[in-house]
């Protein structure tokens, strides 16, 4: 997949995709459906896949100070967006000269000037232009002018309610990683560049890979089994574990992050990126009465994270 964040002088050969248009937060099943209605315009026009999405996210530009609350990092989200076949990654900066585009501007300079896209997918939701005074149906009338198309997917919905990603991250901070799943379509992940901690669960005889969760959704804190992927190096590969997420009051921690400890895993990963799926919460952070307490209950999550992850 090709990943294109310089739009403003677009190489001739990025053009003519059939692009998917959102923020794709989660890449969740109703996500999904708009990328396959745009692999279908894309094979119909013999026309490369492409996804059309906004850094930062538009809610993460309105309100910088706001908690944090994306489920997906930029490369988590590259990388989900790889798997589902997209060829062309647009990753448009969301900055102050596009909030102030009206709907037709954003479809003229945007769409069809800069990007040269020969069919659009949104969903029926989708708002666009200064104030979000477009919609979908104003997007088809631009199309048919400009010489674009456009198909507007419907809203997907489970036997649970509609699929968003405002119900993920529900299901995330009630420790609900399987609901969340459902949802994805995928298993939620963490994923991110392997940081130094204090090496203090090396001491605990539990080593763990530190990754920071600035800037994103914070699930509930506690334990979980997780199955974590190795992309690259020497250590590539899948791999079984427990991870904790939280501040660790045990040893008055202030700034939330992830510890993962990798089953049967010898080796460095400081400065690598892994990924970290969430499979099942087991249960929230605790305070112990001294180390031996809390090597015990480590002992016994890890028992148990290998019996879930064993028959999943």
């Amino acid at each position: 997949m090709r990943i294109i964040r310089d739009t403003l002088y677009l190489d001739p050969a990025d053009r003519g995709a059939a692009a998917a248009i959102g923020n794709f937060d989660g890449v969740h099943l109703g996500h999904r459906a708009v990328i396959d209605a745009a692999r279908a315009a894309a094979l119909q026009l013999d026309a490369p896949l492409g996804l059309m999405t906004f850094e930062p996210h538009p809610r993460q530009f309105f309100a910088p100070d706001a908690p944090p609350f994306r489920l997906m990092n930029a490369e988590a989200r590259a990388n989900e967006l790889a798997k589902q076949g997209v060829e062309k990654l647009y990753e448009v900066p969301f900055n102050a000269a596009l909030v102030a585009l009206t709907p037709e501007e954003f479809a003229q300079k945007i769409i069809h000037d800069r990007l040269g896209l020969a069919h659009v997918v949104v969903g029926a939701d989708f708002c666009f232009g200064k104030d979000r005074a477009g919609d979908a149906s104003d997007l088809q009338r631009f199309g048919a002018t400009m010489g674009f198309g456009v198909t507007v997917a419907p809203m997907l919905k489970l036997e649970a309610g509609r699929v968003s990603s405002t119900a993920i991250r529900t299901a995330l901070t009630e420790g609900r990683p399987r609901d969340a799943a459902a949802m994805l379509g995928h298993w939620h992940r963490i994923v991110g560049e392997v940081i130094r901690g204090d090496q203090r669960g090396r001491d605990l005889g539990y080593p763990t890979a530190n990754m920071s969760i600035a800037g994103l959704h914070p699930p509930k804190f506690g334990v979980y089994a997780v199955r974590v992927d190795i992309g690259d190096g020497p250590h590539k590969g899948r791999y079984h574990g427990a991870a904790s997420i939280g501040v660790r009051p045990m040893f008055n921690g202030d700034v939330p992050n992830c510890e993962t400890f990798l089953f049967d895993f010898k080796g460095d990963l400081y400065g690598q990126h892994i990924s970290v799926a969430l499979v099942d919460y087991l249960r929230p952070e605790m305070t112990f009465d001294g180390l031996p307490a809390l090597i015990a209950q480590m002992d016994a999550d890890c028992t148990r994270a290998r019996e879930i992850l064993n028959d999943v």
